[in-house]
């Protein structure tokens, strides 16, 4: 693929749609260096150097070898990495420094986003079976978890029991949200009907929000792609 030109990949890139993302993304770096540059934020060897060390444990280059041969097949020189890991260095830094203060105030005003619920969902096709499913549980006919051995289809939810995993309001429909997080944990809610079939869900545990270290690295960035948004 040598004989390759640069104008062919371009053409390429036109081709498969690809135009409009690449230039929107070299507007985003244009932005966040000038960004950068007008507040006066630099970049150290040992930022660099840690952020350097953990693209290659992210991308599992762990001889230096291995780092030849993935600059190799991504085509990038020794000089070009290094400018990749210093501008996503400067991104960072360029972040935290726009809205590290408005971490909290957005936390406090957004916080609804923020709760977690842990559930198990069985859904089924017919109402009046799940109205039935759903008393005999609530009278100890069957427990939840025999319900969901015998009614969901897909063979890995199944095994699971129909645990969803720990999930934010946002991942949930409307109409479910408003009655997952109205629950008194543990609790198994009434079928709730939506264009899916009918929910029966038991409602395992509500996690009230926290502002640790990573909700407040969630925040920043997403404010950060926001202000890109609106500015690029």
């Amino acid at each position: 693929m040598n004989n390759i030109s640069a104008a062919e990949i371009i053409q390429q890139v036109k081709f498969s749609g690809q135009m409009p993302k690449i230039l929107e993304a070299i507007a985003t770096r244009n932005k966040i260096t000038a960004a950068a540059t007008s507040a006066g934020l630099e970049v150290d060897d040992s930022e660099l150097q840690a952020a350097a060390d953990r693209l290659r444990l992210a991308n599992k280059l762990h001889q230096a070898q291995d780092t030849y041969n993935w600059l190799q097949k991504q085509h990038l020189t020794q000089e070009e990495f290094e400018e990749m890991v210093y501008f996503s260095v400067l991104s960072g830094k360029l972040a935290q420094h726009l809205f590290a203060d408005r971490v909290e105030p957005y936390f406090v005003e957004h916080q609804l986003d923020y709760w977690q619920v842990v559930l198990y969902e069985v859904i089924l096709e017919d109402e009046d079976l799940a109205q039935e499913l759903y008393f005999a549980i609530i009278e100890r006919e069957m427990s939840f978890f025999e319900v969901a051995q015998k009614y969901i289809k897909e063979t890995e939810l199944r095994r699971k029991c129909g645990y969803r995993g720990l999930l934010k309001r946002t991942d949930l429909k409307p109409e479910i949200s408003a009655s997952v997080f109205a629950a008194t944990h543990p609790q198994l809610l009434k079928p709730i009907l939506t264009a899916k079939g009918v929910h029966l869900i038991l409602v395992d545990e509500i996690i009230q929000p926290a502002l640790n270290p990573t909700v407040k690295q969630n925040i920043v960035l997403e404010l950060f792609s926001n202000w890109l948004q609106a500015e690029v």
